[in-house]
């Protein structure tokens, strides 16, 4: 079941802008030249003919100093809390591995064919023969170091292959390891279960790749338990800014920030504590509130660069692993959320080429996110040549919230479509978005 804004607030908007725009001393005309759009279409919006688009919303907001008082008179639809992207129950045992006499039966119907098909068995029979072999001939530290590199290994697999590939190997992988700590010793037990709660965290982040949400939510719940079971209480907050990136990506500002303040206590490691002003800022500048997403990013930005200089554990990094300056680059990602596309492009275009070749699932989110700003800016060309180096990559990475932002550059292109360059792009937009 879906919620939306009443019919009321929805025909609200284009008075106001009307108003807004000529308290402002701004022509119609003049309007439509600094967002970018057509003077006929915003006519439209202003008669209450035409809904605008939450982006152009949020455009309006910057160049008028709304304060995210236009953006809130659009209609919108977010799913309801504890349905769907927050909190759907997913069958537990439709994720147990079982065992028989005809051997693994996999999860979610997934046989271990499908896996010998994609060249999986390479990377199972460590973790498998891990489980075997007599603790007593093995050092303590064994599978945790093997484990540990094995997931390094998933996370550089997880820039270049499809999701739902990966899940059925991390579910192994995640089940192995909990069984390896049922039978430990004291002192490798809580390192076992820790690096399980990891693998957990990563099933959680293809499965939301994959564009199963629910799933998402399950996983990282396991997380957490893996994790406070071996004496780690830490991971269970940066689950809620896990969670926040599903309610982010569904348009629901507002809970998106509802969550992850309740994971910035003093008491919590400063790289938990920066993920989740990061994440406050981007739900900030969902909403359109200028002022507190920057005080946000200012504060992620100390904190993160707190936890570099403090990190020298060898644990897996918690979120992103492939950005030189998380903080930096979803500035720009703030900034074309918050209608300022111009500024957005400039810090993007900084960051952009920091990323690491290989990494080419970030490559492609970031670059696209790149590519929509100089669009919203107006740079149509430009725009269009940077989106056709990466929407090739789009379908092989089966990823559903890159393809969140194709619909997004989508959009924001149609309104050129007479544009040359924009229609040598369509069948790659197409492709990318229907592969």
């Amino acid at each position: 079941m879906r919620t939306s804004k009443s019919p009321d607030m929805a025909g609200a908007f284009g008075p106001e802008l009307r108003r807004r725009r000529i308290a402002a001393g701004l022509t119609l005309t003049r309007l439509a030249e600094l967002l970018n759009y057509s003077k006929g279409h915003l006519s439209k919006i202003e008669r209450g003919h035409k809904t605008p688009p939450p982006d152009l919303a949020r455009r309006c907001d910057a160049r008028l100093g709304a304060g995210g008082e236009l953006e809130k008179l659009v209609p919108s639809e977010t799913p309801e809390r504890g349905t769907g992207v927050d909190g759907a129950a997913v069958d537990d045992a439709a994720w147990l591995l079982r065992v028989g006499p005809d051997g693994v039966r996999w999860p979610g119907g997934l046989g271990r064919r499908r896996l010998l098909a994609v060249g999986a068995t390479s990377l199972l029979g460590v973790g498998v023969a891990a489980a075997v072999v007599p603790q007593q001939a093995a050092a303590e530290t064994a599978p945790v170091d093997i484990f540990r590199l094995q997931f390094d290994q998933m996370r550089t697999l997880g820039q270049t292959t499809d999701p739902g590939v990966l899940l059925p190997l991390l579910t192994v992988q995640t089940h192995t390891l909990r069984e390896l700590a049922v039978q430990a010793g004291a002192s490798s037990r809580p390192k076992l279960l820790g690096l399980a709660a990891r693998y957990a965290e990563y099933a959680g982040w293809m499965a939301q790749e994959a564009g199963d949400n629910p799933a998402a939510l399950w996983w990282t719940a396991r997380a957490v338990e893996l994790a406070e079971a071996g004496g780690d209480h830490d991971l269970a907050s940066y689950a809620l800014v896990r969670r926040a990136l599903v309610t982010l990506y569904a348009g629901d500002a507002a809970r998106t920030v509802e969550l992850v303040t309740q994971a910035q206590e003093g008491r919590l490691p400063p790289r938990i504590r920066g993920l989740a002003a990061q994440r406050e800022a981007q739900g900030h500048a969902l909403a359109g509130d200028h002022s507190a997403s920057l005080r946000s990013l200012d504060r992620a930005r100390d904190l993160l660069a707190r936890a570099a200089a403090e990190d020298g554990t060898g644990t897996p990094v918690l979120g992103t692993s492939t950005l030189a300056d998380p903080a930096a680059m979803v500035t720009g990602w703030c900034l074309h959320d918050l209608g300022r596309p111009a500024q957005a492009a400039e810090v993007l275009d900084r960051e952009y080429p920091r990323i690491p070749a290989h990494a080419v699932r970030s490559r492609a989110r970031y670059g696209l996110r790149r590519a929509l700003a100089h669009a919203a800016a107006g740079e149509i060309e430009h725009a269009c040549a940077l989106a056709a180096e990466l929407l090739p990559l789009v379908p092989g990475l089966r990823s559903a919230t890159i393809t969140t932002d194709v619909e997004r550059l989508a959009r924001e292109l149609a309104r050129f479509r007479a544009n040359r360059a924009v229609l040598d792009l369509q069948p790659a937009l197409a492709a990318a978005l229907h592969p």
